[in-house]
């Protein structure tokens, strides 16, 4: 069991690095039939859904396409940003479809919104109260208080797949309604799509297998 274990926290992420680089690498080299770059697929789905107030804006560094809910901007990578590729039209709808999800004030992200500053600080002290735990088994409760922390973390994790889920399910819809990718475009940025949240799921599967763990070695001690 250790050794699956072991295996699936090594290859899981790996996996998901590959694929969502690959897939990326691949369809940012194919031009999107609308030669409409990142910036101007955002700008459009944001005013076609009244949300003029929505920025956006270059980002620097590879995949650092992000929407921020606070400031109400949406970062695209320089490549998404300036040029018109199937990836980068894909990529650039998924952030607009966080943008729709705060105006409309999605469960899941609000959620995940007011969970992010606990979780952050739980998941960073989490570790100091497991490792003493760990190495005195005399002191078990720590061992205790320090997986309930870590538990925050992981939350925030799984919080974190339906809101990038949906906000996927989004971007295609608005995609393809507005008529921005077309035919065999509609599959291939399904793809990226599928991809991008590999990496999210990687990450949830690992969290949740390490929380596991740590709670059968507080449970066998007991």
């Amino acid at each position: 069991m250790f050794w699956i274990y072991l295996g699936a926290i090594i290859l899981l992420p790996l996996y998901a690095q590959f694929k969502v680089k690959s897939t990326y690498k691949k369809y940012s080299k194919v031009r999107s039939t609308s030669g409409m770059s990142g910036a101007e697929v955002a700008r459009l789905i944001l005013d076609r859904n009244g949300l003029q107030n929505v920025q956006v804006i270059e980002s620097q560094g590879f995949l650092t396409d992000h929407y921020n809910p606070v400031t109400k901007v949406i970062a695209l990578s320089t490549h998404n940003f300036r040029e018109a590729s199937v990836a980068g039209t894909a990529i650039a709808a998924h952030e607009v479809g966080h943008a729709i999800q705060d105006k409309e004030a999605y469960s899941f992200l609000r959620f995940r919104h007011r969970l992010a500053p606990v979780a952050s600080i739980t998941s960073n002290a989490s570790w100091v109260f497991i490792m003493i735990g760990v190495i005195f088994s005399s002191m078990n409760s720590l061992l205790g208080i320090g997986i309930a922390l870590l538990a925050v973390g992981v939350l925030f994790q799984v919080v974190t797949l339906p809101v990038e889920f949906n906000a996927s399910t989004r971007a295609m819809n608005q995609i393809v309604t507005l008529g921005i990718i077309r035919n065999e475009e509609e599959k291939s940025a399904k793809k990226v799509l599928s991809a991008a949240a590999m990496t999210y799921v990687a990450a949830t599967a690992v969290a949740v297998l390490e929380l596991v763990r740590l709670i059968l070695i507080f449970r066998g001690r007991d």
